[in-house]
């Protein structure tokens, strides 16, 4: 059973709003170039002041080179008699991204040289990319295949792959301090709701949401960009604003079935794998930690040797360990509402603990104080909640010694970081708690264009 988030996050409706934006978007054919993206990113600005970048072809980025714009129009199998079997408008899957154009009358041998299914899935159409060696080809499911049993037939990819840009989109919001947070998703795929649309949901979300906190000790960038190539070439443009970024995330596979999993970045023990540990053992009981491996998403990119930023992945569905990764089965029915919801909400509650994991003093640090006669034993309704309550405040009441964060209290208690940051609260309000005298204080200053330093 998932532990209830903290009362501070609740939230009314946003199951829907969410699975409801992964609807919106999900028509769209989006690669790692092209105006599927640019659709894409314009949606998002409705709801975002998103910066979009254009980066033309032939740009080089470390030991790669921004590849040349793919677009299509139509696509489709049909048989002399103009029928169409396969037909790009009924689902964009069905074409291989980044496939060169082709207009042609093929014998049935070959076509089925261009032809990818899924046999143990006959009813699927499989997801099959070609960006950087120019092919095409077909995505059908075994049904499909197993009809294809005329002569001949005409094939015809009205595609074009020519000189243009790379596209992503990216938004700062600032806080009281320079040290950023960055959150990063996938805008690359076509079609696929868990492995691209989830991620984008719950990116969009959590911007909004930190828009309209009242105090931001930390700074947040997003990124929306395409994958691999996309952080390659964010990463090639802003090496140095890397200085400023302490913590990262990377959403994807956030709306199908299975317990959180979170992936710790290169760093392993950074304040994010931290706090994400932290929040998953006591969201989730399903929910699992992983050490980082050098494979999955843009974080292998985020934290390779030369970067090496404190970059994590959260999932639901990690990449490749569920059988509709990267197939038509990964469509609307299979996210869930109340799973996106969830998976917001955690990534809302790691968030908060980056934000809130500060140090303090204690103010009467000679004994316990007493707590019974400030009101802060016995407060709460059951008694083994009022123990744990009680646990909480003495934990940080003797780790408060200037040298130990909350989260350090946390880990040390085995107590949810809510409990501590609560219970630092209560002693905050009662005089027996204080930040140490070189603290600032948290202002929120709204959204902000990318200035000075910042790709532009």
């Amino acid at each position: 059973m998932t532990v209830a988030p903290p009362a501070s996050i609740m939230t009314t409706n946003v199951a829907q709003e969410l699975h409801d934006l992964v609807a919106e978007l999900y028509p769209i054919c989006r690669s790692i170039t092209g105006d599927g993206v640019r659709d894409t990113l314009r949606r998002i600005q409705m709801r975002l002041p998103l910066t979009i970048h254009e980066v033309p072809s032939g740009t080089p980025v470390f030991d790669w080179i921004v590849p040349r714009e793919w677009n299509i129009a139509d696509a489709w199998i049909k048989t002399v008699h103009g029928e169409r079997v396969v037909d790009f408008q009924r689902s964009n899957l069905h074409v291989v991204s980044y496939s060169v154009p082709v207009n042609e009358r093929l014998s049935l041998s070959e076509l089925r040289q261009h032809l990818h299914t899924l046999p143990e899935h006959p009813r699927w159409i499989p997801y099959k990319t070609s960006y950087y060696k120019e092919a095409w080809g077909f995505c059908v499911s075994a049904e499909q295949y197993a009809a294809l049993t005329e002569p001949v037939y005409d094939v015809c990819i009205d595609s074009r792959l020519e000189d243009g840009h790379l596209t992503y989109g990216e938004l700062f919001v600032p806080g009281e301090t320079p040290d950023e947070v960055l959150c990063s998703c996938h805008v690359c795929h076509p079609s696929l709701c868990n492995d691209n649309l989830s991620g984008i949901a719950v990116a969009v979300f959590l911007a909004e949401w930190l828009s309209t906190l009242r105090t931001r000790r930390l700074s947040y960038r997003f990124l929306f960009i395409p994958g691999t190539i996309g952080s390659i070439t964010w990463l090639a443009r802003n090496l140095d604003a890397l200085q400023r970024i302490r913590h990262g995330l990377v959403l994807s596979g956030l709306g199908g079935p299975g317990g959180l999993v979170y992936k710790r970045s290169r760093r392993g023990g950074a304040e994010i794998d931290r706090a994400a540990a932290n929040v998953l053992k006591h969201w989730d009981p399903a929910g699992d930690v992983r050490s980082f491996i050098p494979y999955g998403y843009d974080e292998r990119q985020y934290c390779s040797p030369g970067i090496n930023l404190a970059v994590g992945c959260l999932s639901r569905t990690p990449y490749g360990e569920y059988p509709e990764y990267h197939t038509s089965a990964d469509n609307l029915a299979f996210v869930r509402p109340e799973l996106l919801e969830d998976s917001y909400l955690a990534c809302r509650s790691i968030l908060d603990v980056l934000e809130h994991n500060v140090t303090y003093m204690s103010q009467n640090p000679m004994c316990e104080p007493q707590l019974g006669r400030r009101g802060l034993y016995g407060s709460m309704g059951g008694a083994a909640e009022g123990r744990a309550r009680e646990l909480a405040l003495l934990w940080v009441l003797n780790l408060s010694d200037g040298t130990h964060s909350l989260l350090d209290v946390a880990e040390r208690s085995s107590l949810s970081f809510e409990s501590i940051r609560q219970s630092a609260e209560a002693l905050i309000e009662h005089g027996l708690l204080a930040r140490p005298a070189n603290a600032t204080a948290t202002v929120s200053k709204g959204f902000h264009e990318p200035t000075g330093g910042e790709a532009q």
